[in-house]
């Protein structure tokens, strides 16, 4: 018997995610992923098609570029539909591209490096428009002790004390490729504080909640709360128990993804 013939796609997509929760479709609340295939639904005419995301960002995360595939049983003309789609989706969700790939591409595994940005102020008052991209600490932190923290994540380590509820089979060993603050000059508005930071970090894969968990360290570091052997001891792995807080979501961003 003939098999029907599948065909392949991969679209990369931008959203703010403030109110969101999360990428992953999930039932009676509103996600990315739910609010895309209901458009595709409208466009293409019919549910008989299946998405993919190559990042599940938590509720309240946005993403400057985020990629998913697309699994149907007949072929789509890529052009119409980009423009179908951004028409029927929200301001807050935009199709940035669409192309044909084919049945030896996997979004997980050709997924080769990722890059987060958590945008930050220190020892500032937040003004409410900053909220959806930007946490404002009221407290001041040391940015230099900081930054000589993020490099400590730099290499292979043990992310055991970085990851929320792992399962029983999670890897904790991770490396990272960079980690880094700097001072932010990529997003710039009127109503932003007049000096903020970016804390740039890519890696090939995160744990669940990793980054979150790495910048409430950094900033427990910057507030004096915990020492530069405490973040060293901490990457050793040995327990659950993290060192940092849950760094607020608004912050966090998926920022940029190549593929192989």
């Amino acid at each position: 018997m003939k098999t029907r013939e599948e065909y392949f796609y991969l679209l990369k997509v931008q959203y703010l995610g403030l109110r969101y929760h999360g990428w992953a479709k999930q039932k009676n609340v509103k996600t990315v992923q739910g609010m895309i295939e209901r458009s595709f639904e409208n466009v293409l005419g019919h549910d008989r098609f299946k998405t993919l995301g190559a990042s599940r960002t938590d509720g309240r995360v946005s993403a400057n570029m985020s990629a998913f595939e697309l699994f149907t049983f007949e072929p789509v003309e890529i052009e119409g539909t980009v423009e179908a789609l951004n028409r029927l989706l929200p301001y807050d969700i935009k199709i940035l591209s669409m192309e044909e790939t084919d049945a030896s591409f996997n979004i997980i595994q050709h997924a080769k490096v990722k890059e987060y940005l958590y945008l930050f102020a220190s020892a500032q008052e937040n003004h409410p428009y900053c909220s959806p991209i930007m946490v404002c600490m009221r407290e001041e932190m040391d940015i230099a002790l900081m930054q000589e923290g993020a490099k400590l994540f730099e290499g292979v380590h043990n992310f055991q004390k970085y990851c929320k509820k792992p399962s029983a089979d999670t890897v904790f060993e991770r490396e990272i490729l960079l980690s880094e603050i700097v001072e932010n000059d990529l997003f710039k508005a009127n109503f932003f504080p007049e000096r903020s930071y970016i804390y740039r970090v890519k890696g090939k894969g995160f744990l669940r909640n990793q980054v979150r968990l790495m910048v409430g360290t950094l900033m427990r570091l910057g507030l004096g709360e915990i020492t530069l052997q405490d973040i060293e001891e901490s990457l050793k792995g040995g327990d659950n128990q993290p060192i940092g807080f849950l760094a607020p979501p608004t912050g966090l961003q998926l920022y940029n993804m190549e593929f192989l």
